[in-house]
């Protein structure tokens, strides 16, 4: 009977594990007679050198953890609408993920929209509705649902139509082929001019997967919110996407926020105190929150995912990318903005134009 050293077995190890893996010819002669060895032995003992080449068990369940420095480095402008899409289905998973025990399955996201990338004035005259015959993802321009939406919010509600779907269809991902079937409805906006609607992506075989996404919602709409979570249950992702209440707070809002009578009252005349609070009992946490202003003549974008901080970034003077000027623990406001361009030396964009200040590339 033939007897091999443990080197010469821990090498023949390798080899039939990668010849196995990669595909190659059925084992040798040799090689099962190897095996019938290793069979008879029971196991093969080896010695572990310092730098070991397998990965040890408790290794492989070792889960990395991200510094928050980390976590800000890795976010980033998208680009196109293709980039933004991938950019939300992957917070949506790694929030679901954060807690195996209990994932987050109440979500807000906040997202710029599709728009026209041939106008080269967006908003300052009319546009014909070019968004429902895109085929290119990455042709058109994303821009804030802002003021320079002369359809107003049924214009915003049919771009916004767009990422909705396609967040979805991402989320749902194909079973035997077959992507989910995308649902709307409409009901909800019974005067049919507020812009909200209900989408709902439908998933083959797996209901579980099934996914609620409210479309620009409404303070009143928070009973229908409710409703839709309780029949959804725990295990159901139920997301709100780009609420028609504002992230900064005006006068009513912070009144609003105190609770109170003075607090009831200012929810009353239209603050959300009340609303962020019914939320807040159901469980919704922003998890992917992208928005755009104008600020010092350029554009900048604050970016926040459910584990970092604020980023800012302001567009470069070619209008082919942004660049990181910032980070906030809280929602920056417009001077800490305007504080943070001063202190990169970003001079007004009239005078980077004109030539009296350094282009920003």
């Amino acid at each position: 009977m033939f007897r091999f050293s443990t080197a010469t077995l821990s090498v023949a190890l390798c080899l039939l594990l990668s010849s196995s893996v990669m595909g190659f010819a059925p084992a040798t002669p040799m090689q099962q007679m190897i095996r019938s060895n290793i069979a008879a032995s029971g196991s093969v003992s080896t010695s572990v050198s310092s730098s070991p080449l397998y990965s040890t068990e408790a290794d492989m369940n070792e889960t990395k953890i991200q510094t928050i420095e980390e976590i800000n480095n890795s976010i980033s402008v998208p680009n196109s609408l293709n980039e933004m899409i991938q950019q939300v289905s992957s917070a949506i998973k790694l929030a679901q993920e954060s807690n195996p025990d209990a994932p987050q399955n109440r979500q807000i996201i906040r997202i710029l929209l599709p728009r026209d990338s041939k106008s080269g004035q967006l908003g300052q005259y009319y546009e014909t509705n070019v968004l429902e015959s895109i085929t290119d993802l990455d042709s058109i321009t994303l821009v804030p649902p802002d003021e320079t939406w002369q359809g107003g919010i049924m214009q915003l509600y049919r771009a916004i139509s767009i990422p909705a779907k396609l967040i979805l269809r991402d989320l749902g991902g194909f079973v035997g082929g077959v992507p989910p079937t995308i649902v709307e409805d409409r009901s909800i906006d019974t005067s049919q001019v507020d812009g909200v609607g209900i989408f709902q992506s439908q998933v083959p075989n797996n209901p579980l997967k099934d996914i609620c996404c409210f479309v620009q919602p409404l303070q009143e709409t928070l009973d229908d919110i409710t409703t839709i979570c309780d029949q959804a249950g725990k295990k159901r992702l139920v997301v709100l996407l780009n609420p028609q209440w504002r992230q900064i707070d005006d006068a009513l809002d912070t009144v609003s926020k105190q609770g109170g009578f003075m607090g009831n009252f200012a929810s009353f005349l239209g603050g959300k105190g009340n609303s962020l609070r019914q939320l807040d009992s159901l469980g919704f946490e922003n998890t992917y929150v992208i928005e755009g202003y104008v600020c010092k003549g350029g554009n900048v974008r604050l970016m926040k995912r459910f584990d970092s901080d604020w980023v800012v970034f302001a567009e470069n003077d070619s209008e082919t990318d942004y660049i990181r000027i910032g980070e906030s623990k809280s929602r920056p406001s417009y001077q800490d903005v305007e504080e943070m361009l001063n202190e990169k030396g970003i001079s007004l964009k009239y005078a980077r134009d004109i030539g009296l200040a350094p282009k920003l590339e």
